[in-house]
């Protein structure tokens, strides 16, 4: 396999990558092999909107006429930007074998990229029972009866999506699933992965009895008798999801490349994968060595799998030769979910009096191996949703920092930052850590996080617009395939705070809304600092790499935040190469 290893230190690598980009730029004279004509392009290559959202002095924008696109066209060759301006600038760059694509009005904006995902999830659960917005145990267990219909005796049957966190004062057990499907083992994963419910049949094949113990960090519900319930939490899912059988290379491959396809059709150039395992690490590999990567995968490797992130440390960070697969990033989990109630915080749930959740060690973070990986030049994401999760999470990057202040410079990450005591929001900018948020949370946990935390503790809670004016840096992503994964909802979320209904009039806790621009920014601009590679994407510039994302909707102009959700992508484009385009 060809491979090219990067420098563990920061500036090497973004200097590196800027250098390689440099040398590839071909002169602006020599014919285009795409040109996107006819369009409302917004190029971002203007300054940071104000904490506030105001625009900068030199965007396109003033108080009188709003938004206008600052380009109708852009040329490519080499798979990088050669032409960004007007149409007759771009044509004049047309050669024979030149392709030219019509946009007719598409707003043109850079590549989009979701910065937190779990694609080879989705790609397993596109094969899977989909459950997602059921309201009921019943209604969950009638899609398992449909599929078991056509599915042989005996082999696995696994559902995802059903709510763990609106479900959490109801949770199913397995008595109606057994009775209903007893002739297949039974899996039905929770929407965000923090909850499982199993058959009988399922804790057979997983070994499960009265006896069994949960790992620490980690619920089997069991009954008055001391009988498991067949309902499993937090650390305890994985006792019930190791029994299925794991995919072969082939499988995992096709699953890995159907999800890729699915994130391109939906408009995305690139996206963080977060908590890589050994077996999607290897399926990466092979896709980016035959250069059938349709986007820009930045893998961040699984904390919870010490000997996988200690042979990285060994390997050293890795990009390959086509910027296609960057591994430089490692994803470790410090507390649970809060809708399952394992999000550390620093007082009793609001509605779980004695109840604080779990996290640290008790939840399976392995600090050395954190720190140690750290230390080595790689980048931490470390999934963090309670008060206390969160203040904890900081205070282990801070105390890093003091043995490796190198590593001050990776541009670590807390994943979610869903809850945050108002006193620590300040320590996202003073240590320089992401805070990597998912709008689609605020919007589909409304209808009870604040059941969770009580009045007081709500406000630093999805705090987007807080966390900006204290400077902290944001990503936005939608954590899939737990959330919709659409670029127009993620949008929409971030813009209104309202769901696909409109509700609640005016927006959750609207005060913490973004701009237009800042939600733009959250899956561009951002996502590409976040990913290092500012450099390379996150706007539309000369010589940077040919990302972009074409929309049938202006988010900059929209009356309504409610039009986002009509909207549809017409084309997607990454490395130069279309990789979706809609038909008429």
């Amino acid at each position: 396999m060809n491979r090219s290893a990067a420098s563990p230190l920061t500036s090497f690598v973004i200097a590196a990558l800027a250098l390689g980009a440099a040398s590839c730029r071909p002169s602006a004279g020599e014919p285009a092999a795409l040109i996107l004509t006819n369009a409302r392009a917004y190029t971002l290559s203007w300054n940071e909107p104000s904490p506030e959202g105001v625009p900068a002095a030199n965007a396109p924008w003033d108080s009188s006429g709003g938004w206008r696109h600052d380009a109708t066209a852009v040329a490519v060759r080499g798979g990088r930007i050669v032409y960004v301006g007007s149409d007759s600038g771009a044509l004049a760059l047309r050669g024979d074998s030149t392709r030219v694509i019509d946009l007719a009005g598409g707003v043109l904006l850079p590549g989009l990229v979701d910065a937190h995902t779990h694609v080879a999830e989705l790609g397993q659960s596109l094969d899977r029972v989909n459950l997602t917005g059921l309201a009921t145990e019943e209604e969950a267990v009638a899609r398992i009866v449909e599929r078991a219909a056509t599915t042989p005796k005996g082999e696995w049957i696994i559902g995802v999506g059903w709510d763990e966190g609106a479900w959490a004062n109801r949770y199913p057990d397995k008595t109606l699933l057994t009775a209903r499907v007893p002739d297949h083992p039974v899996v039905m994963r929770g929407l965000h992965g923090f909850a499982a419910w199993g058959n009988a049949l399922a804790l057979e094949k997983a070994g499960i009895t009265r006896a069994s113990e949960a790992p620490t960090g980690g619920e089997i519900r069991k009954d008055a008798s001391g009988e498991p319930t067949g309902l499993f939490l937090n650390r305890a899912v994985p006792l019930l999801d190791d029994a299925v059988p794991v995919p072969s290379p082939s499988q995992r491959d096709a699953q890995v490349m159907r999800a890729l396809h699915v994130m391109a059709d939906a408009g995305y150039t690139g996206v963080h994968e977060a908590g890589v395992a050994p077996d999607v690490m290897a399926s990466f590999e092979r896709l980016a060595a035959s250069d059938s990567l349709p986007l820009r995968v930045y893998a961040m490797l699984s904390g919870r799998d010490s000997a996988l992130v200690r042979a990285w440390i060994t390997r050293g960070t890795f990009v390959s030769p086509n910027g296609m697969l960057v591994v430089r990033a490692v994803k470790a989990y410090f507390d649970g979910a809060l809708g399952s109630r394992g999000a550390q915080l620093l007082a009793d749930y609001s509605d779980k009096a004695g109840h604080r959740g779990v996290s640290g060690g008790a939840y399976g973070f392995d600090r050395t191996v954190v720190g140690d990986a750290m230390s080595a030049g790689f980048q931490v994401g470390i999934h963090a949703i309670g008060d206390a999760g969160n203040r904890a999470t900081l205070d282990f990057i801070d105390s890093v920092y003091a043995a490796a202040p190198r590593s001050r410079g990776l541009r670590h990450r807390v994943e979610h930052a869903q809850v945050l005591n108002i006193e620590d929001i300040p320590r996202f900018s003073t240590s320089g850590v992401i805070a990597s948020m998912q709008p689609p949370h605020a919007v589909e946990d409304k209808g009870w996080a604040e059941q969770r935390l009580g009045p007081d503790r709500i406000e630093g809670a999805y705090a987007w617009r807080t966390l900006r004016r204290q400077r902290a840096h944001l990503v936005f992503s939608s954590d899939l395939p737990g959330s919709g994964w659409s670029p127009f909802y993620g949008l929409h979320s971030a813009i209104s705070r309202q769901d696909t209904t409109g509700a609640p009039p005016g927006g959750w806790y609207p005060e913490q809304r973004m701009t237009p621009e800042e939600a733009v920014r959250g899956y561009s601009t951002w996502a590409a600092y976040a990913g290092f590679d500012e450099q390379e994407a996150g706007s539309i510039a000369v010589g940077k790499r040919a990302d972009f994302t074409v929309i049938t909707v202006d988010p900059f102009r929209v009356a309504a935040p409610a039009e986002l959700l009509s909207g549809a992508v017409q084309l997607t484009v990454s490395r130069g190469r279309v990789t979706y385009q809609r038909t008429p």
